[in-house]
């Protein structure tokens, strides 16, 4: 079975929707689909990209918005200064470069902008990515400079982070490479659990999260930040301090150049 598909939503977009097919190399749906045929079908809609399971169990549909909501959300980042993630990256000291290395839905890249980080955020899923930068552009237009301003801090890049830092010259290195490896919190809402069954189905699990720790410490020039559950255990046992929230916390690491 393809896992996924992209289906326009009118026929004024069906030249939209061929492109992006092309661009991912997915199959492009000119008939009703089956739940049979593909697990998820990428919808190209007026209001930007939405990807549907064809199997209603498996949730509603996903979609990545930062022009809808976005005020109450950005009124906290800008707020922020004691919550743990500002901490945990080194706000205080300036505003820092960081590579989000695993991007998902951009929600960490997206408060890391709020606070006036620069942010190239990594996601090896080139459907999450297409998604990302379809929401960043929607942003970018929405009528509201503050919040234009905010996602111009953002870049994407599709492809997988482990090279893509690797690949990385001294001179691009970043101050900060921040990980989110993929995890189900007991304490997730429904939709929250939904959200990671579709991110799942799309990325896998993680399985190489230490691999990626290993190789963000030889690149971050300042701090590796690695967002984890409270309950679970560090990706490595040399943390250097932990900054623990509600229900998750952020495992930081010096290099040695800032110890």
């Amino acid at each position: 079975m393809n896992p996924v598909a992209v289906k326009a939503d009118s026929v004024e977009l069906e030249s939209a929707a061929a492109r992006i097919a092309i661009e991912l190399g997915l199959p492009l749906l000119t008939r009703p689909v089956e739940p049979s045929d593909f697990s998820m079908v990428l919808e190209v809609r007026s209001d930007g990209l939405a990807l549907v399971p064809t199997d209603p169990r498996q949730g509603k549909e996903l979609r990545i918005d930062f022009d809808r909501g976005a005020t109450a959300f950005r009124r906290f980042a800008t707020g922020s200064a004691r919550q743990p993630l500002t901490k945990a990256v080194g706000l205080r000291q300036g505003r820092p470069s960081v590579i989000d290395a695993t991007a998902g839905l951009g929600r960490d890249a997206f408060l890391l902008a709020c606070l006036g980080c620069r942010v190239g955020a990594v996601e090896r899923s080139p459907i999450l990515a297409a998604m990302l930068n379809d929401a960043l552009k929607r942003a970018s237009r929405a009528d509201d400079s503050n919040l234009a301003t905010i996602v111009k801090r953002i870049t994407v890049t599709s492809g997988d982070s482990k090279t893509t830092l690797e690949s990385l010259p001294k001179s691009d290195r970043p101050d900060v490479v921040y990980l989110d490896p993929m995890y189900t919190p007991r304490t997730a809402s429904a939709l929250a659990k939904k959200e990671m069954r579709i991110l799942r189905m799309l990325v896998g699990g993680d399985e190489d999260a230490g691999e990626l720790l290993g190789i963000a410490r030889s690149v971050a020039t300042k701090r590796v930040v690695v967002k984890r559950h409270l309950r679970a255990p560090p990706l490595s046992d040399d943390v250097s301090i932990s900054y623990p929230g509600r229900a998750v916390r952020y495992d930081t690491y010096f290099s040695r150049k800032e110890c």
